[in-house]
This record gives structure tokens, C-alpha cells and sequence, in this order.
């Protein structure tokens, strides 16, 4: 089948909870759309009448991906998986289907809710074959943002992630109403890459990869290869991105023309900020403005070249034999060199000019805390031989039966996470429920000052994060988000006590 580009997206309203996204593609040249293509076509839920209501099914599913089929994971049959939109204060009510052979569960990465019961909940098990009702609120004063969802059923998260289980959840406020953002053109770029085999299946990974994060050598956005995306002269384009890929980093730059910042993780910035590159790390999202001032032409997205350390972890897992030829291979093969294209945008058209937002959304700042807690990540070999390395905090790996902090409700904490890696193998941190604050990175201050739930801590690194504990207790979890690391132990719980 001929490779699918996606054009634009028109919204169609439907009455009830649920309006469908109908997306017009280009397939090759002849422009035909498949019956199967058409199933396909990725839907939009939003929330009515302050009610998000949907049935979700994850299962199996052969899709075409780059003209090929590929045996995948999905939600609903679609890559990515459907995109949900609620605003502060609705109920989120989703009837979960487990068609999986495994077991799984659903994680709202970034939202605050509560994390006891049918909600945000870690430590659910919805076994294969069964489902489960899913119900929440979102406080009133929820930010907006670009959250998202994806599988969280510890030692089987990365394997679903990149089968390809993740979908964007989008809460819609206060920066969506600033004039000129409301004014610019909104492009949705779910980043993902999978590693198929020639009959489509995913391939397995070896025991190496797993110890590194496994990535895939084919990168899509939207699902598809190489998208066109388009922007009018004279006009502003609003990118809401997101690192869906279990490890790799995207480093990116748009050619000959800079992003100006508007939001992290948890919510918009005080002032746009121009940058001339944008990495994300797994889990991380970030919102940039783009403006169509440049000599009308094509202009590539691209991923450039990243070195997230960990690459002389073979010398520390001592004589492995064929593991160290099979894992030294497959790394250097899915280490990228060069830059590789992710989309192509496209001048098309004109507006009148519109300017970039002068002010965003007043950003808190929390006060200075009493308590610190020092939180080491690592590496470390296990005591068993031919086991190879496992990844801790503070020296221990995750035991679900073990809480490693206690905090409490309505305080704020400073965290030190201190990357003592041997290998120096940068690592994205990730806290459930609560966002936090950048404060410095090695003692420098950060300049964002921006609400973030995960944030990279590269090799050798100390990165003082601002945490305040609001609104719920029970039990979460935080955890690396190269989540071979999480499956294999980088995981901890803390337990917020009223």
C-alpha cells in the first residue's frame, strides 16, 4: 500500500460526548482512501455537557505503516491512539477493554488526580480478557496542558509502549484563549519508532537493549512517515509535541526557523521563549510556537543526533559472550548519527501577519521548602550471575510490598536527584499525580521555572526539583521513563498521608 500523509484535521461537531476527527490524507497519487485506511482514521472524544464518556479497547491490531502491514498495539484499533479533550472540573468516565494476551492497565501521565480507586492507579491489574470502568474528576483549578495515556502494568510497560499503546489527553483552558494562539493553526505530533521485523511483527529485544531502553530504527509522527504539515505566510503554528517512544530522545530542530516555548509538561510558561532546538525525553511533551516569516518553501523537522550516554555499559557486564556481540550490534545500529527527517512543513498560502504572544499564564512560585530528600539513580550489577544489571533508587529496586517515601499532604519538598550512574546513562525521571518545579541543575538556577512531571537527568548530574503535595493521599509511584529501566527496578513508591 502506498505511504499515507496526513493534510489537516477538521473537527466535526456530534451531539453527546464524542466528536470524530475526520483527517484528509493524500495516498500516493491517486489520492484513494482504503475501506481499511477509513476504520483507521484517528477519532477526537471531547468532553460535553462537563462529561468525557468513551469505550476504549486495547488489543492487536495489523495496521499499514510506511505502505507495509505491521502487527501492533493498539487503542482502538488507531496509532496513535485516540485524542481525548476534557476541561478543568469534568468527570472522565472510560469503559476499559483488555484484549491484550497480557495483562495492563491505564496511566494519565501528568494529570493531577487521585490515584486511589478507578483512577489514576498504578497499581491496578486488569488481567487479558476483562475490563474495567474507569472514573475521575478533574479538580477545578486543573491546568491545561498536553498530558496523554498509555499502559502502566509494571514489567510489561515498555513492551506495550512500544507496540504502540499511547494516546494524547488534552485539557483545554486559560493559554487556549490568548488571542494569537487562539488564532494560530494547531498541529497535534504524537512521536513514536518501532522496531518490525520483515513480516511486521515486533521484534524482540535482547538482553542489551533491554539494559540500554530499546528503540526502533523506523520513527513516525501521527503514525506515518515523513508528514507533510503546512503553515500560511505571514501566519503562527502551534505544535503540541509528544515523546510517546519508550526510550529514544528526539533532539529538534526545524530548518531555518526557530520554536518559541509556550509549555512544558504541566502547563504554559510565563513568556514565549525562543530556541533554536527542543529535546524531549520519553514522557516529556512541550507546546512551541512557529512563525511562517521565512521565503515560501519546504523546510524539514528533524531529529538530530543525541548522545544519552551508556554506551560502555558492555564492558561492565564483564565477558557475556554472545551478548556482547548481538547487544554491541543492535546498539550500534540503532544509533543515530545523522539527522533523520520526522516531518516536512510546507508554506501554503497567506494570512495577515499575526505576532507572538507577549504574555502567557502567570507561573506559581512555591515557597522554599524545609525538607530535602536526596534520591540517587543508578545502575548496578545483580548479585546473580548471567542476571546482568539492574536500575535503582537509592541503591534498591522496585518492590510493589516496599513505600521508599512518606510525605505529607499540603507541604512542599525539594527532591535531589542525583544521577550516580556508572556508565553515566542520562535518565528522564517521572512523578505521578503531583508536578514539580524545576529549581537547578548542578546549583545553577533553571531559567524555565515551568511546571514539569518529568525531567531528564542526564549523567553525573544533580537536578533539584520543587514538589507540592496537593489534594490527594494514597499511594503513587515515580520512576525513570526509559521504561526498560522502570520493568527492571528504577521504579520507587511514595505515599502522600493527610
Amino acid at each position: 500500500m502506498p505511504k499515507i500523509k496526513r493534510r489537516q484535521f477538521i473537527i466535526l461537531t456530534a451531539a453527546g460526548a464524542m466528536a470524530t476527527s475526520a483527517t484528509s490524507w493524500a495516498i500516493g497519487k491517486n489520492n484513494k482512501i482504503s475501506p481499511q485506511t477509513k476504520a483507521l482514521l484517528s477519532k477526537l472524544y471531547k468532553s460535553s455537557n462537563g462529561l468525557l464518556e468513551l469505550d476504549l479497547e486495547a488489543s492487536s491490531t495489523r495496521i499499514d505503516l510506511r505502505g507495509k502491514p505491521a502487527d501492533l498495539l493498539t487503542y482502538n484499533g488507531q496509532i496513535p491512539a485516540p485524542r481525548l479533550e476534557a476541561k478543568a472540573g469534568d468527570t472522565v468516565r472510560i469503559c476499559f477493554t483488555n484484549n491484550l494476551s497480557q495483562p495492563t492497565n491505564l496511566h494519565y501521565h501528568g494529570l493531577h488526580v487521585t490515584p486511589n480507586g478507578n483512577a489514576d492507579n498504578a497499581f491496578l491489574d486488569i488481567p487479558p480478557g476483562k475490563n474495567l470502568t474507569y472514573e475521575f474528576t478533574l479538580p477545578k483549578n486543573h491546568p491545561s496542558g498536553t498530558f496523554w495515556y498509555h499502559p502502566h502494568r509494571h514489567e510489561f510497560v515498555a513492551e506495550q509502549l512500544f507496540g504502540g499503546l499511547a494516546g494524547l489527553f488534552i485539557i483545554r483552558g486559560e493559554l487556549d484563549e490568548i488571542p494569537e494562539i487562539k488564532a494560530a493553526k494547531e498541529e497535534f505530533l504524537v512521536l513514536q519508532d518501532f522496531a518490525l521485523d520483515d513480516s511486521g511483527q515486533i521484534q524482540s529485544p535482547n538482553h542489551m537493549a533491554m539494559m540500554r531502553g530499546r528503540e526502533g530504527q523506523l520513527m513516525t509522527v501521527n503514525g506515518q512517515v515523513n508528514p507533510q504539515l503546512a503553515i500560511a505566510c505571514g501566519g503562527l503554528l502551534r505544535l503540541r509535541i509528544l515523546n510517546a517512544s519508550p526510550s529514544r530522545f528526539y533532539r529538534l530542530a526545524l530548518e531555518n526557523h526557530p520554536f518559541y516555548l509556550i509549555a512544558t509538561d504541566g502547563g504554559a510558561i510565563g513568556t514565549p521563549i525562543e530556541l533554536k532546538e527542543l529535546l524531549l525525553s520519553p514522557g516529556e511533551r512541550a507546546e512551541v510556537l512557529v512563525r511562517g516569516d521565512r521565503e515560501s518553501g519546504q523546510y524539514r523537522l528533524l531529529n538530530l543526533p543525541y548522545d544519552r550516554g551508556g554506551m560502555n555499559m558492555m564492558e561492565m557486564m564483564g565477558d557475556g559472550g554472545h551478548m556482547m556481540g548481538d547487544g554491541m550490534a543492535m546498539m550500534q545500529e540503532n544509533t543515530q548519527t545523522n539527522p533523520q527527517v520526522l516531518a516536512t512543513l510546507t508554506y501554503q498560502g497567506s494570512v495577515s501577519p499575526l505576532p507572538l504572544p507577549q504574555q502567557l499564564v502567570s507561573v506559581e512560585e512555591l515557597p522554599e521548602p524545609k525538607t530535602v530528600r536526596r534520591i540517587e539513580l543508578s545502575m548496578e550489577e545483580e548479585m546473580t550471575p548471567g542476571m546482568g544489571m539492574t536500575f535503582t533508587f537509592n541503591g534498591k529496586a522496585f518492590d510493589p510490598n516496599r513505600v521508599d517515601t512518606q510525605v505529607q499532604l499540603n507541604t512542599v519538598e525539594d527532591w535531589e536527584l542525583v544521577n550516580v550512574d556508572p556508565d553515566g546513562m542520562a535518565h528522564p525521571f517521572h512523578l505521578h499525580v503531583n508536578p514539580f518545579q524545576v529549581v537547578s541543575r548542578n546549583d545553577k538556577p533553571d531559567p524555565y521555572r515551568a511546571w514539569k512531571d518529568t525531567v531528564l537527568v542526564k549523567g553525573n548530574e544533580t537536578v533539584r526539583i520543587r514538589i507540592a503535595f496537593r489534594d490527594f493521599t494514597g499511594k503513587a509511584v515515580y520512576h525513570c521513563h526509559i521504561l526498560d529501566h522502570e520493568d527492571l527496578g528504577m521504579m520507587g513508591i511514595v505515599e502522600m498521608k493527610g
